[in-house]
């Protein structure tokens, strides 16, 4: 436990060091409403902006659902790369048009209220890559809760994690087939069932406020046709991608989904649809996210994302992001790897 404190520790320094003093995401946006909570956040991004539509309540159980305040970041001061006019990156980018056999693709995991998001997006990003590298003939999900419970240099579990250390783990380690709660056909499924009522899906109960993290155990479900060693699949490589939008969109259009990380403000949790910016609100924690892709509606550039927290939230489990000027430090804290 000692050691995984040290490396965690070491990190944020190299982070800090790296980013030296900078600006926070709350840059621009007026000290009163970083003030705000409630019903007056809510009637005051109604007013002041119209990228994106506000729900009058916020997620259920939000703060359970994103990394600790201990993994927010250092921003960049410069805004990143934009002016590349690569002329084979086009304005709008959906690889689900592309790669529509690819289901990994059209679909959003539940991560429940454990703060697994660095697993969670990571496995899914996985799943996107084998999928397009196969041309849609590797439909394998990769299993969140073994990168969750077994990687032990990642953080902290439910508490958060780094999702470069996902990536290692992945191209060192290896991992195995997975899926949503009670998934059928795969080692190791997801551990926690969905909070609540989710339309006319299957109502497995409400949930703990905060979910422990589980242990490892590196052995598939009972009835599954293969041992652990026998289903684990091995990437090649893992890095993090240029602070560069083009950079981005280039690795996205060549292998498939990336993973974003980023600050969270208590604004985001009234996100209905549209495009998001941070606008109001006081920081909650972070989040990370896959990446997908890309496009541009009434002149404003966003990211296109999936989420984690099931197919009802935002916009069908996807939302977007404003792009360009590293909104929450989105842009600078992009992983990938090779599988």
């Amino acid at each position: 436990m000692n050691y995984l404190f040290l490396v965690l520790g070491l990190l944020l320094c190299q982070v800090t060091l790296a980013f030296g003093a900078a600006p926070d995401a709350n840059d621009g946006v007026p000290l009163e409403a970083q003030r705000l909570s409630g019903k007056a956040l809510v009637e005051y991004l109604k007013k002041s902006q119209n990228l994106f539509e506000v729900n009058d309540e916020p997620t259920p159980d939000f703060k359970y659902k994103i990394m600790s305040k201990k993994f927010m970041s250092q921003y960049r001061r410069e805004p990143p790369v934009n002016d590349d006019n690569d002329p084979d990156i086009p304005e709008n980018y959906d690889p689900r048009l592309i790669w529509p056999n690819c289901s990994s693709l059209f679909t959003i995991p539940d991560q429940a209220n454990c703060g697994s998001c660095w697993a969670v997006s990571t496995a899914a990003a996985i799943s996107d890559r084998l999928c397009i590298a196969s041309k849609g003939k590797n439909q394998v999900f990769i299993s969140s809760a073994d990168i969750l419970s077994c990687c032990d240099t990642c953080g902290f579990g439910c508490d958060g994690g780094i999702t470069f250390r996902a990536w290692e783990y992945f191209a060192t380690k290896g991992s195995v087939s997975g899926g949503h709660f009670e998934a059928p056909n795969c080692c190791r499924p997801y551990y926690f069932h969905p909070c609540g009522q989710h339309g006319n899906d299957t109502f497995y109960g409400y949930c703990p406020r905060f979910a422990q993290t589980p242990f490892c155990r590196r052995k598939c479900r009972i009835g599954f046709n293969k041992s652990y060693a026998q289903d684990r699949i091995q990437g090649k490589s893992f890095y993090t991608v240029e602070y560069s939008v083009p950079a981005i969109q280039r690795e996205i259009m060549t292998k498939g989904s990336v993973v974003g990380s980023y600050d969270v403000f208590t604004d985001f949790s009234h996100y209905k649809s549209g495009i998001y910016r941070h606008t109001g609100g006081k920081p909650d924690g972070r989040h990370a996210v896959r990446i997908i892709g890309w496009g541009k509606e009434n002149g404003t550039d966003y990211w296109l994302i999936a989420n984690s927290w099931h197919d009802d939230w935002g916009e069908n489990g996807y939302f977007r992001m404003i792009r360009g000027i590293n909104d929450c430090g989105i842009e600078q804290d992009i992983t990938a790897g090779d599988v």
